[in-house]
């Protein structure tokens, strides 16, 4: 999708916990093991946009973990499940992301990843070694710790 903003964007991220392992996909771009994200649509939330990326570079069908709406408020407004992490960083030299990170479980699909992209399921263990960014490794750590 095309940039919203020149400087600056809005993403959705997840981590992905299934059987005592979080997945992360190598991305295309960057050459860094990262989990499933990208933009948010000009026609969506960060909900949408999480489960949405996570179909479309996975194939799997998420539950994202968190609060949920207030039954009262039901038909008052839209409540966004707040995010594990908000965090703002440089994709590029002229470029940001703000990233609503949230972590999730599989509940259904098949892995099937973009064409040519590698994944993996790491373990702890494995998290602790690999050759990640210190945001990653944290927030998949995280993401183990609560979920498994």
């Amino acid at each position: 999708m095309a940039h919203i903003h020149e400087k600056i964007d809005f993403t959705a991220s997840v981590f992905i916990v299934h059987e005592g392992k979080v997945f992360l996909h190598l991305h295309k771009k960057l050459g860094k093991w990262l989990q499933p994200g990208g933009h948010i649509e000009l026609d969506e939330g960060p909900l949408e946009a999480a489960i949405r990326e996570v179909k479309e570079e996975t194939g799997f069908d998420i539950e994202l973990i968190g609060g949920s709406q207030l039954p009262e408020l039901k038909n008052e407004s839209s409540d966004i499940l707040p995010p594990k992490f908000l965090n703002r960083h440089a994709f590029n030299e002229t470029h940001e992301h703000i990233d609503f990170t949230y972590f999730g479980k599989v509940v259904g699909g098949t892995l099937r990843p973009e064409d040519g992209v590698e994944t993996r399921w790491l373990t702890k263990e494995e998290l602790e070694e690999a050759d990640i960014y210190p945001t990653t490794r944290a927030y998949a750590l995280a993401a183990l710790r609560e979920l498994s």
